[in-house]
C-alpha cells in the first residue's frame, strides 16, 4: 500500500519542506490540495497548465524524495447555491489539471444545494421522516444529478477518478448515499474517498463501509475520532459550533466568503491522530479491507488533532498506520 499525508497540515511550508516532513515519517504518498475550502497552496496552477517541463519539474519534486503524488484534493460545496460560489469550479479545474499531471485521482465532496429553487444558502437534509423534508431531498437530489452527470463525463474524458468523502453536511454522508449517486449518475468515475472518521461519530464501522462499497474506494483518509462523554448527554449531532470572527483564533477563510465555524467547547466527539481513537490493531483491520480492494490502495494522513502539533500528529499516526501494515 502507499501510505502518505495530505498537506493541509503544512500550508505554512514551502512545498519541498513539506515533501521533506512527509518523506522524513517513512511515508511513500502525497495527496495536494487544489482548491475548494482550502487555496492551492503547494500547487502552481498556471506554471503547470502552462507548461510540460512545468510539470515534469513538479512531480520530480515528489518522486527524488520517494514520494508518489497520489491525489489532489478539492474538498468543498460544488452545489453551493449561491451564483459564482467557486468551488465547482475549482472541481472542474483540478480534475482538468490531474489529467495534465497524470494523477488518477481528485478527492472531493458531494456538496449541498439549497432546500428550494432560489435560495442562496445551502442545507443538510438527512432525516427526512417528515414529507415536508422528503420534498427538500428530492429538490436537491434533482439539482445533484444533472451536475453529476457532468462531472462524471469529465472524469471519464480525463480518466480521472473522483472520489467523495462521505461527509456529514453534503448529500452523501454515507455509503448509502453513495451508492445512490453512483447508480442516479450512471457513474464510471465517481467513487468514494473512504475517510472513517465522519463513520465513527455516525456509528458507521468503515471495515464494514469499505466491504460494501467495494471496488467503488478509490483512495482512503487515515484520522481518526475519539467519541466523548458528552454524547452520552446530547448525543452525536453536535450544534453547539460558533462562529468566529476575523482576527480571533481559529479564524479560516473557506471560499466564497464562508469560514470555519469554531470547535465545540465540550465536544460529543473529537478527530484525533490515527491510534488516538482506535487502537493499532483496528487499524489493521481497516488496512485489510483496503487491501482486498486494492493492494496498491493509497491511504493519506489527515491531521486535525488539535491537541497535537502538525508534526507531533504526523508522526503519531504514520507509527500507527506503518505498525498497523506490518501485520497485513
Amino acid at each position: 500500500m502507499l501510505i502518505g499525508a495530505y498537506n493541509a497540515c503544512l500550508g505554512d511550508k514551502p512545498l519541498g519542506e513539506a515533501l521533506d516532513m512527509i518523506a522524513s515519517l517513512g511515508l511513500t504518498s502525497a495527496e495536494i490540495n487544489s482548491g475548494g475550502f482550502l487555496p492551492p497552496i503547494h500547487l502552481p496552477v498556471d506554471d503547470l497548465r502552462a507548461s510540460e517541463d512545468a510539470r515534469q519539474e513538479y512531480l520530480g519534486e515528489f518522486s527524488s524524495r520517494g514520494l508518489t503524488l497520489t491525489a489532489l484534493n478539492c474538498n468543498g460545496n460544488p452545489l453551493h447555491p449561491a451564483a459564482g460560489f467557486p468551488h465547482s469550479q475549482d472541481l472542474i479545474d483540478s480534475i482538468e489539471l490531474a489529467a495534465l499531471l497524470g494523477v488518477k485521482r481528485v478527492i472531493t465532496m458531494s456538496g449541498a444545494p439549497g432546500g428550494e429553487p432560489g435560495t442562496s444558502v445551502p442545507v443538510w437534509n438527512p432525516l427526512p421522516w417528515w414529507s415536508p423534508f422528503l420534498d427538500v431531498q428530492d429538490h436537491q437530489w434533482s439539482v445533484a444529478v444533472p451536475y453529476w452527470k457532468d462531472v462524471e463525463a469529465r472524469a471519464a474524458d480525463a480518466d480521472v477518478k473522483v472520489a467523495i468523502e462521505m461527509h456529514p453536511g453534503n448529500i452523501v454522508f454515507n455509503p448509502r448515499t453513495l451508492h445512490r449517486l453512483v447508480a442516479e449518475t450512471n457513474a464510471t468515475h465517481i467513487g468514494a474517498e473512504m475517510d472513517p472518521s465522519h463513520l465513527f461519530w455516525q456509528g458507521i464501522d468503515p471495515v464494514l463501509a469499505v466491504a460494501d462499497l467495494g471496488e467503488l474506494v478509490y483512495i482512503a483518509a487515515a484520522k481518526d475520532t475519539r467519541i466523548n462523554d458528552a454524547a452520552k448527554v446530547n448525543g452525536v449531532i453536535d450544534d453547539s459550533f460558533y462562529r468566529v470572527a476575523e482576527g480571533e483564533p481559529g479564524y479560516l477563510p473557506l471560499g466564497g466568503g464562508s469560514t470555519l465555524s469554531g470547535w465545540p467547547k465540550n465536544p460529543s466527539w473529537d478527530f484525533v491522530a490515527v491510534g488516538r481513537g482506535h487502537d493499532t490493531a483496528y487499524w489493521t483491520e481497516f488496512l485489510r479491507a483496503l487491501h482486498k480492494v486494492d493492494p496498491d490502495m493509497p491511504v493519506n494522513i489527515e491531521h486535525e488533532d488539535q491537541e497535537l502539533d502538525q508534526m507531533e500528529g504526523l508522526r503519531f499516526a504514520a507509527a500507527t498506520l506503518l505498525e498497523a501494515e506490518k501485520a497485513l
